[in-house]
């Protein structure tokens, strides 16, 4: 067994090349951050299990293997295209405890009180994963939670060799968690940080999947694993008590659905923002020949970029969660408004993000990690986060998990930026049981009725225009799964108004064309090896295509 995660991790080495080849398939395919993580999901759908079933088994040994995303302690959202083309999505974000408040992170002169709202106990929303994952196999998997997440356990009770990238992480995150003995605990040595090809175990993380393999949602949200949580809030003055764990349930929701160029797009709905942004973005763009304008070229940069601006714009007007606020999707949806919204696009100037504000109709008075799976039909698309990379760094002691930052995505004050820079108002504002807004934009396509595409990504408000872009690339330019996902991005969010990009993303001479139009600040992305981790899985002529982002760890696997 040992040799054999061996040999699994050593799959996970990025590969530097722009376009590494895709991985094939006939009958399944899972592609995600960890080589170990997509390997139990193949595992279980070889062993009978469906699509649905490799999800959870994959979403679970993230837990174990990539614990600055996958996770116990978060939340996420998942899009689930089954066997008959039914299209289902389930929204498993976080809540706010029940004593949240509005200005709850603000000082009696209403500052921002710096770190509250990422870095403490009171940083935690209602963790969703464990609730939404069972309630996904309950509903559509065919296998026990016993049998998915047994290779989970397994994972965390034997180890697995740390590969140089988590070796490299834990090392650094150790820094910021110093205060906090459970985290310690997990993450290193007696204090001594861990080095590349050490073994890792995670005997209490073991012991807590067990209790939810036994009890399945109970042995969660009750019982010991939770008596543990509120020990941890205790400790830290946190805000989640017995009660915001057993209330917590996750929502089935109508998908977004939009068409472009004869293809089906379904996105999450609020409260994530990526359904309804990515389809925006889009219907703003339909009427204009992107292919014509060629691939990194000023001209496809630029529409794309002022269609951006523009929904980002709406985004912090219009989008928060629907059960606290009446969201206008079929607004932002309409193709009509879309015309009605880029009306005023310039195809040789740039607009100024400071005199382009949310729209109206004229009548009128959000470190994630993706994953995608495939089998038989079944496309299952699913996003999870701790918000920040490792949370708020807080590991609940003796049950082994990482505690998520995420109430930090919500506007904690109008009109102020958040970690990613994203600017909220009042559709977003803190409220009890409330859920935060969110970028993750787990996404399927689909071509005449049948699997097409199973995209999303991670990357805070980048998420929604890398999965712009991977479909863009594939639809309008033509490109193989492998080119879509591989070539550099660009970003841009409205405020600040900034085009940011991947090295080697933009030509020299096309950054001068771009400076001539008008826009006038970019940024090359400084984190990591670029914009996103879009692992990706296209389905054409009953062939199954699928590649791992190369800009990080993992594998695609397929049989």
């Amino acid at each position: 067994m040992k040799v054999l995660l061996y040999l699994l991790v050593l799959l996970s080495t990025p590969l530097l090349a722009a376009s590494p080849e895709a991985i094939y398939g006939k009958t399944g395919m899972v592609t995600s951050r960890s080589a170990l993580a997509s390997a139990a999901g193949l595992e279980i759908m070889k062993a009978g299990g469906n699509a649905v079933d490799g999800a959870v088994a994959t979403a679970f040994a993230l837990a174990v293997t990539y614990p600055s995303a996958g996770n116990l302690g978060g939340g996420g959202f998942a899009i689930v295209r089954l066997a008959n083309g039914k299209v289902v999505t389930l929204d498993h974000r976080e809540t706010a405890p029940a004593s949240a408040s509005r200005d709850m992170y603000l000082d009696s002169e209403g500052n921002i009180i710096k770190n509250l709202s990422t870095a403490s106990h009171k940083s935690s929303g209602t963790p969703g994963s464990v609730d939404g994952l069972i309630t996904l196999l309950e509903t559509y998997g065919s296998l026990s939670i016993k049998q998915v997440i047994t290779p989970a356990i397994r994972l965390a009770e034997e180890g697995f060799p740390l590969s140089h990238d988590l070796a490299r992480q834990f090392k650094k995150v150790l820094k910021k968690m110093d205060q906090y003995p459970g985290s310690v605990k997990t993450f290193s040595k007696n204090g001594v940080p861990y080095e590349e090809g050490d073994f890792w175990r995670q005997p209490e993380l073991a012991k807590t999947l067990e209790r939810i393999a036994l009890s399945g949602r109970d042995g969660f949200y009750k019982g010991k694993t939770a008596d543990l949580i509120i020990a941890e809030m205790q400790r830290g003055n946190g805000e989640i008590t017995l009660n915001d764990l057993a209330n917590y349930k996750s929502i089935w929701r109508e998908p977004i659905r939009g068409m472009y160029r004869g293809y089906e797009i379904y996105g999450m709905p609020p409260p994530s923002s990526g359904g309804a942004l990515v389809i925006q973005i889009l219907n703003m763009m339909e009427s204009y020949d992107i292919s014509a304008m060629g691939f990194g070229s000023a001209k496809a940069i630029h529409l794309m970029v002022e269609a951006e601006r523009r929904a980002y714009a709406d985004r912090a007007e219009h989008l928060g969660d629907p059960e606290y606020y009446d969201v206008p999707i079929a607004m932002l949806t309409d193709k009509h408004y879309a015309a009605h919204r880029f009306a005023d696009f310039d195809p040789d100037n740039a607009s100024k993000s400071e005199d382009v504000g949310a729209g109206h109709w004229l009548d009128e008075s959000s470190e994630t990690t993706h994953f995608s799976v495939y089998k038989e039909g079944m496309m299952v698309a699913l996003t999870t986060t701790l918000n920040s990379s490792y949370g708020n760094k807080i590991v609940v002691q003796d049950a082994g998990f990482l505690l998520n930052n995420e109430m930090d995505d919500f506007s904690i004050k109008e009109n102020s930026p958040n970690q990613f820079s994203v600017i909220g108002r009042e559709a977003n504002a803190i409220a009890p049981g409330k859920r935060m807004l969110s970028s993750m934009s787990p996404t399927l396509a689909l071509k005449d009725g049948q699997p097409f595409l199973i995209t999303g990504s991670p990357g805070g408000s980048t998420i929604i225009t890398t999965v712009l872009q991977v479909i863009v690339n594939i639809i309008d330019h033509g490109m193989s799964i492998e080119d879509a996902v591989s070539l550099p991005r660009f970003h841009h969010q409205w405020l600040p108004d900034r085009i940011i990009y991947g090295k080697y993303g933009i030509s020299p001479d096309t950054l001068e064309v771009l400076k001539k139009m008008g826009h006038i600040d970019f940024k090359e992305a400084s984190w990591g090896r670029g914009i996103g981790d879009a692992n990706s899985i296209m389905i054409t002529d009953s062939v199954i295509s699928g590649i791992k982002d190369p800009r990080n760890e993992g594998a695609a696997l397929a049989y």
